[in-house]
């Protein structure tokens, strides 16, 4: 396939570079001395640099055609990484000043994984002269990630290039067993920062990006933080630093890499054209999550909301000014093009779910109306993610909610029972959890859940006491509670796994916190909170028998 610059060319120039790629080349060949020689001719014709690309069977896939500084090499995502983490591909291509491999030659060995990097130096008489190459190195003591040689001329090459390939193959497959299970199907991630903000909120975040990417059942290989002067609206961090990182991801035979920062649809669009490796941000992930983790027809249809709504300014693609002209005789366009199709579909899709979603909003208000005539109390348990509110419900009421030592392991609205003596009770709320930076989209899909919110009598405010980064935790929710003017309802502050802590540390931070202790996993640490929320439903009456409601 003929690809690059064609603009000046006379067809029978473009004619005869068409014939190269009729041309096959030896297994054990860099290149056969007479298309080398047929190449330099035609780049001294042309003055302009000519390239090809070539795969192990010796078949030509591309010829290129540059100008006299550089060529464009087209995109290779079609062409799959091996085992080893090379493309299996080549280039070879002219250089017309005597010089060596440049610096953009060995990034494009790098970034797209190629078997080799050739440049052909052309004389002042067309003919080939020095040739420098350039191959990947495996992990080694020096350092070193690529090699280069060059020789005097085409015929001094003396290059057995199937042996090279052979033992390349082995040595980076070897390289790579040491460190990465190829067998295993998972996802094997590079998490990125480019912040602004301190190194120890940056590093929280990541910790909890790493958190994340596991309850993702994603493989996480290596992390890596950027501090800029100012942000890259193209790449969000610099475009050297993005080339390391993708050159190190690859050679770690990365899948995907994941920004704890949110991107702008362009800089999605500008980094995936650097690399084919899978390019998602922070709420991508969260929303990833999501979609796992809902099971009741509520949480699917509010995820997969939200998920429409973010990947709707997302689509790229032609502009569509013309894709729908008017109709009539003489004015029926091409009709639609794919992408606005797809994004027809996709706003069409969104209002379906839209009503849908208040449909089942008229049924959870129904229930809600149903609990407010039996007049009991409600308490709703918020707080972060992975806090134990699950667990913490299932413990008060002796129920079963699904509980995972995971972030978001729980999405959907449970409600139980909690029995006191004399035939009192109180309806208890379990909600999905929050966490900072919670997708804008999620958040709006998710207010019809959270709608539950409004008709509790006391929120229950749960805290990991025990997560060194618990009192950010309480500053996030208590932003998001106000996000969604809740932060009118009364609160409790409940320090959850306080077996998980110092004893000495524990009273002097519920004094200055004004909260409550409880370990969900020993009922009896429930007495003082039970008491409590008997006072507070019931001031005037009896608020003895609490120890029946923690027997088994």
């Amino acid at each position: 396939m003929l690809h690059g610059n064609l603009s000046g060319l006379k067809p029978g120039q473009i004619n005869a570079l068409e014939r190269i790629e009729r041309r096959r080349i030896p297994a054990d060949s860099l290149i056969s001395p007479e298309l080398g020689r047929f190449l330099c001719e035609q780049s001294r014709e042309l003055r302009r640099q000519l390239g090809l690309i070539i795969d192990r069977a010796g078949i030509i896939k591309y010829v290129i055609v540059g100008d006299d500084r550089e060529i464009m090499i087209p995109d290779l995502s079609d062409f799959g990484l091996g085992r080893s983490g090379l493309r299996g591909l080549r280039c070879i291509h002219t250089h017309l000043k005597n010089e060596r491999l440049s610096r953009d030659d060995l990034t494009d060995l790098e970034l797209l994984r190629l078997d080799l990097m050739a440049a052909l130096v052309v004389d002042d008489d067309g003919l080939p002269a020095a040739v420098h190459y350039a191959h990947l190195l495996p992990p080694n003591p020096t350092g070193r990630k690529v090699a280069e040689f060059s020789v005097p001329s085409l015929h001094a090459l003396d290059l057995d290039f199937g042996a090279l390939l052979s033992g390349l193959d082995t040595e980076l497959e070897r390289s790579l067993a040491e460190t990465v299970d190829l067998s295993d199907g998972r996802e094997r991630a590079i998490l990125l920062s480019v912040s602004m903000v301190s190194r120890q909120e940056t590093d929280d975040s990541l910790d909890e990006l790493a958190e994340l990417a596991r309850t993702a059942d994603v493989v996480v290989l290596d992390r890596f933080v950027q501090r800029p002067r100012q942000f890259n609206p193209k790449y969000l961090m610099g475009i050297g630093k993005l080339k390391e990182v993708v050159i190190d991801a690859l050679r770690q035979s990365a899948t995907l890499l994941v920004f704890d920062q949110d991107l702008t649809p362009t800089q999605v669009r500008s980094i995936s054209e650097l690399t084919d490796l899978k390019v998602i941000d922070r709420s991508q992930l969260i929303l990833d999550i999501f979609a796992r983790r809902a099971h009741t027809l509520d949480g699917k249809v509010q995820v997969e909301l939200a998920q429409l709504k973010y990947l709707l300014p997302r689509l790229a693609g032609k502009g569509t000014a013309f894709s729908r002209l008017a109709g009539g005789i003489g004015g029926r366009g091409p009709g639609e093009t794919k992408l606005e199709s797809d994004r027809r579909r996709i706003r069409d899709r969104i209002a379906r779910l839209e009503k849908q979603l208040q449909a089942l909003a008229k049924g959870r208000r129904q229930r809600r109306h149903k609990r407010q005539r039996a007049d009991l109390p409600i308490v709703s348990i918020v707080g972060y993610t992975n806090a134990g509110k699950s667990t913490l419900l299932n413990a008060l009421t002796q129920s079963a909610v699904l509980t995972e030592n995971l972030l978001f392991a729980t999405l959907d609205t449970a409600t139980r029972r909690l029995r006191f003596p004399l035939e009192r009770e109180v309806i208890i709320t379990d909600t999905v959890g929050f966490i900072r930076k919670l997708p804008a989209s999620l958040l709006g899909a998710f207010k019809s859940t959270l709608e539950e919110l409004e008709d509790a009598d006391l929120l229950l405010h749960v805290v990991d006491l025990s997560n060194p980064r618990y009192e950010e935790q309480i500053k996030a929710v208590e932003r998001i509670l106000e996000e969604l003017e809740l932060d009118r309802i009364p609160r409790r502050l409940i320090f959850n796994k306080v077996d998980l802590v110092n004893p000495a540390e524990i009273a002097p931070i519920c004094r200055r916190f004004e909260a409550s202790p409880v370990s969900a996993l020993d009922r009896t640490s429930f007495a003082p909170l039970l008491t409590e929320l008997e006072a507070r439903f019931w001031p005037a009456e009896n608020h003895s028998g609490i120890d029946q409601i923690l027997s088994p």
